[in-house]
């Protein structure tokens, strides 16, 4: 499966309490069984909001940023994305991955749902959608 995340959904794995940082990226996307597929414009986010975050240590910055950017591939973007165009450059990236949908729990991009065919999915659903086996396939005609 390949995922488009958000900066918020690598900022909340990156502090989560009790857990070394570069454990929980390992474990969100060191996953063989997904490909993360992110782009400079959301690196960038993640880089500065976890520079501004309390819970992390400017000291380990460097160096989680570079290990994250070793697990995901980097999409390329058209265009430039202001800081607060979370909507168009997420769904840019979403599109350079050949993808439909990016994972985030922000807020704003869950209320408006979708921006340019892309859609905005919480991390909450995309879980569920782990957890829940796929639908048996459809039986098979029954032959006279």
């Amino acid at each position: 499966m390949e995922l488009v995340l958000g900066p918020d959904v690598f900022v909340n794995a990156s502090v989560a309490p009790g857990t070394p940082p570069e454990q929980i990226a390992q474990r969100v996307l060191g996953n063989a069984k997904h490909k993360i597929t992110a782009s400079r414009w959301v690196l960038e986010r993640v880089e500065a909001m976890l520079g501004a975050h309390p819970a992390f240590r400017k000291d380990h910055l460097a160096e989680h940023m570079k290990l994250i950017g070793s697990l995901v591939t980097q999409a390329e973007l058209d265009g430039k994305f202001e800081i607060g165009q979370w909507a168009e450059a997420l769904a840019a990236t979403a599109k350079a991955a050949q993808l439909d949908r990016v994972i985030t729990d922000h807020p704003d991009l869950l209320e408006k749902g979708s921006h340019d065919g892309v859609d905005f999915e919480s991390t909450e659903s995309l879980l569920l959608e782990f957890a829940v086996p796929p639908p048996p396939p459809p039986p098979e005609p029954k032959k006279d």
